[in-house]
């Protein structure tokens, strides 16, 4: 497996399961130190245990000043941090049939809102690596190849992440100043609690191991995109930026019938 250079300080959010927990496993095996951020301390708890550079600090993605809090105490035991990658989030899909309020908001809130105070309580702990340790630091954030394409019931979700991709690279153009750089991963399907959910066709889906190596790989080049599995996203990729009128037939090949 891919492995990063030197020994890092690390803030990974959303580490209990799926990509994250295969992240947190790898980058612990390394001898990096790892601050573990989840909402389940437990499970928190068990991927820590027996790596003394492992920092249990639990918090609530929609609880900014939790997050706050949890930045705080990060700090203080590591006075830095060289790379951040937020992996945490959710996904709901949408029957228009019966439109959702509701869902529409968790799902933004939870994608875009929890990733926007995890950049506000990090980025003073990225500048302080920088300007103490002469770290060159890095902030990675999970999307998702939704973004790159609309796709039926894909509206909460699918939107969460484009605005999240959107942001990010407009984050990487403000901070290249501050020689802070920003990667944005965007996986295609991954074996998860989340995508075990699913009710439909998930094409070439991979293990979150395959995932933790790819998005390894790309941390350690630096990489602007960091997607996987290739063959899959860049047909994605294609499809997205085909006239709207062709993208709209595709689309309509994977709706739904009305008694589905």
């Amino acid at each position: 497996m891919a492995s990063l250079t030197g020994k890092q300080r690390i803030w990974l959010v959303g580490a209990t399961s799926g990509i994250g927990l295969a992240l947190g496993q790898h980058l612990l095996a390394e001898g990096h130190r790892v601050a573990l951020s989840a909402r389940r301390r437990e499970a928190l708890e068990e991927l820590a245990q027996d790596h003394k550079d492992a920092l249990v600090v639990p918090l609530d993605l929609n609880d900014r000043q939790s997050i706050r809090s949890a930045g705080q105490r990060i700090d203080a035991e590591f006075a830095g941090l060289d790379l951040v990658i937020h992996n945490a989030g959710t996904c709901e899909y949408l029957d228009v049939r019966h439109f959702d309020v509701d869902l529409i908001e968790r799902v933004l809130a939870t994608n875009v809102n929890g990733a926007l105070y995890t950049i506000d309580a990090a980025l003073p702990l990225l500048r302080r690596a920088r300007d103490r340790d002469g770290s060159h630091p890095l902030f990675a954030a999970v999307s998702s190849a939704s973004a790159y394409l609309p796709l039926p019931r894909a509206e909460a979700y699918g939107a969460s992440k484009a605005a999240l991709s959107h942001f990010l690279e407009s984050l990487r153009l403000d901070l290249a100043a501050e020689n802070i750089d920003v990667s944005i991963i965007h996986p295609g399907f991954v074996k998860t609690p989340l995508t075990d959910r699913n009710d439909f066709s998930m094409p070439m889906r991979v293990s979150p191991e395959f995932a933790a190596d790819a998005i390894i790989k790309g941390l350690e080049k630096r990489a602007l995109d960091i997607h996987f599995p290739r063959r899959f996203t860049f047909g994605i990729k294609l499809m997205g930026i085909l006239p709207p009128a062709l993208r709209r037939r595709i689309g309509l090949t994977m709706t739904r019938k009305s008694d589905d």
